[in-house]
């Protein structure tokens, strides 16, 4: 057996237990109204590997860890948990963490104001003689920080430090509750690159030290690079577990198990047919809103053309979403200089709703925090952004809402029971398309995703694919902002790359390739190639 965790450590392997199974859940089905989530699932993880679980959006798989942590109790679904040997039955959270397993979710569960430390031990307070000892706490926190490589004050506040920090900062917290079979849920999908390789290298060691992971994620080459297996769930079943460490398994064949079929393009077909430039940005310069002298967006330039297709390539934090808010109705920051111009027209664009008359849509970075009201439902979100497009007088017609929410559940393929679901029971890519057709609802002359295929599977990236593919054979103009290097290159007619607030570059699809858009996306001055 492993020596508990509680103390900072993680304990060593237990030579005679490598290979054996720590885990397994017997048929489990669960069941929501008109939907059945989970139907007769079944997986096996052996004990001290990195067990990975693939499938579509939707396909159940968040809902099998929360069924497995006490999220969904005993007693919400059939089936059975069998740890370490043992049935259980956890009524709770606090029941799994108890038995060893920890789930560290998507959204992560940390608070921002209080510091590293207090979120480390919330709810597991070090105390002494019924008070807070912060100078052990702080202590601790230091060793179980140092443990995932995090080079920070405990006393720092969690919303001074980056997500990739948070990340850690999450995984240390599992750390004090003894942890047996640690959980990740899409744990580098708001990472970037040097992040994410980070957080994979942690998952790796804590393999070497005998911890136990199971990772869902969508980034295929992640999962080919770390996992030892792979569960495959399709439309709530378990289809197949596949033994990575065997060397027969690439991204295709996991893809193939997860939509059904070959996927034989990651990208839909598409002939461009651009035309003439319509919107221009010129010297646009804004100020960062609150450490005054500090600029994110400096004298920047690009134009876009009917019928195309726009990237914006940066590093985190080199501005891309910081220019893209400060466009769209001045929503972030100081405006300092700079023009706008649609159609030949200066416009002026000093508020969203100005921008949505002007013609601009712009699906956000983070849906469920500025793309999304969670207490909403489908139909209601879905005409939010141009409520007067259905309102007669002032009354909004119910019939017209209903009318064009289920005309884009349609089109869009969105699982959902009806589009009287609320939002925040969907799963991140079909909650994704309730964002897009908010927007599409708003009939854009130009529409702006940013990040638009975060933390959601290939068979949806597809879908979201042709819709951008679809807008512009339709003579609209796109602007994707994306971490994915590949996602632009197979998607973009143009690319522009950002550094420190600045554009400094841009380069046709026939000229980009990776190597080109990393070096102008890490150097602060124009190269050839750049607008002027």
């Amino acid at each position: 057996m492993r020596r508990g965790m509680t103390d900072g450590t993680f304990g060593e392997p237990d030579p005679t237990a490598t290979g054996d199974v720590i885990l397994e859940m017997r048929h489990i089905t669960k069941r929501f109204p008109g939907v059945k989530a989970l139907d007769d699932v079944t997986i096996r993880v052996r004990r001290g590997e990195v067990h990975a679980i693939c499938g579509e959006n939707g396909a159940g798989k968040s809902t099998l860890m929360k069924v497995l942590s006490g999220v969904w109790p005993h007693g919400s679904y059939e089936g059975e948990i069998v740890f370490e040997g043992e049935p259980v039955t956890f009524k709770g959270i606090r029941a799994s963490e108890d038995a060893g397993i920890v789930i560290i979710h998507q959204e992560l569960a940390l608070i921002p104001e209080l510091s590293i430390a207090e979120n480390i031990f919330l709810g597991n307070e070090m105390t002494r003689r019924g008070a807070i000892d912060w100078v052990d706490t702080n202590k601790r926190a230091r060793e179980l920080m140092a443990r995932v490589g995090l080079d920070e004050d405990p006393e720092t506040p969690i919303k001074q430090i980056g997500v990739g920090k948070q990340q850690l900062v999450e995984i240390a917290k599992a750390f004090t509750k003894n942890v047996k079979l640690l959980i990740l849920d899409e744990p580098t999908s708001a990472l970037n690159e040097e992040d994410s390789a980070h957080l994979l290298g942690l998952i790796s060691g804590l393999r070497d030290r005998g911890i136990t992971s199971i990772m869902i994620s969508h980034k295929l080459n992640e999962i080919a690079t770390i996992a030892d297996s792979v569960t495959i769930i399709r439309d709530g079943k378990s289809i197949e577990t596949l033994d990575v460490r065997g060397g027969d398994v690439d991204e295709d064949r996991i893809i193939k198990g997860m939509v059904g079929r070959p996927l034989e393009s990651r990208f839909p077909d598409h002939t461009p047919q651009i035309g003439e430039t319509f919107f221009e940005v010129r010297d646009w310069t804004v100020e960062h809103p609150a450490i005054p002298g500090r600029f994110v967006c400096k004298h920047s330039n690009f134009f876009v053309r009917r019928g195309e297709i726009v990237g914006f390539a940066g590093v985190m934090g080199a501005g891309r979403t910081e220019l893209m808010r400060s466009i769209f109705g001045r929503s972030y920051g100081i405006y300092r200089a700079g023009q706008l111009t649609m159609n030949g027209r200066e416009i002026m664009l000093r508020s969203v709703p100005a921008a949505i008359d002007a013609g601009i849509g712009y699906v956000t970075e983070d849906r469920k925090v500025l793309g999304l009201n969670l207490l909403d439902d489908i139909k209601r979100t879905t005409v939010s952004a141009k409520l007067k497009k259905i309102t007669h007088g002032l009354v909004v017609s119910n019939a017209e809402e209903y009318a064009a929410a289920e005309e884009y559940r349609r089109s869009l393929r969105t699982k959902t029971p009806s589009v009287d679901e609320g939002v925040a029971k969907l799963s991140g890519g079909n909650q994704q398309k309730v964002v897009l057709a908010k927007w599409l609802f708003t009939d854009p002359e130009l529409l702006i995703l940013d990040e638009p295929t975060r933390g959601i599977d290939v068979g949806a990236k597809f879908e979201i694919y042709g819709i951008i593919q679809r807008l512009a054979a339709a003579g609209k103009g796109v602007i994707v902002v994306s971490s994915e290097l590949p996602e632009l290159l197979g998607l973009s007619d143009r690319i522009y790359t950002i550094c420190e607030g600045a554009i400094t570059g841009c380069l046709d699809k026939a000229q980009a390739d990776q190597e080109s858009l990393m070096r102008l996306m890490t150097t602060t001055s124009k190269r050839a190639g750049s607008p002027s």
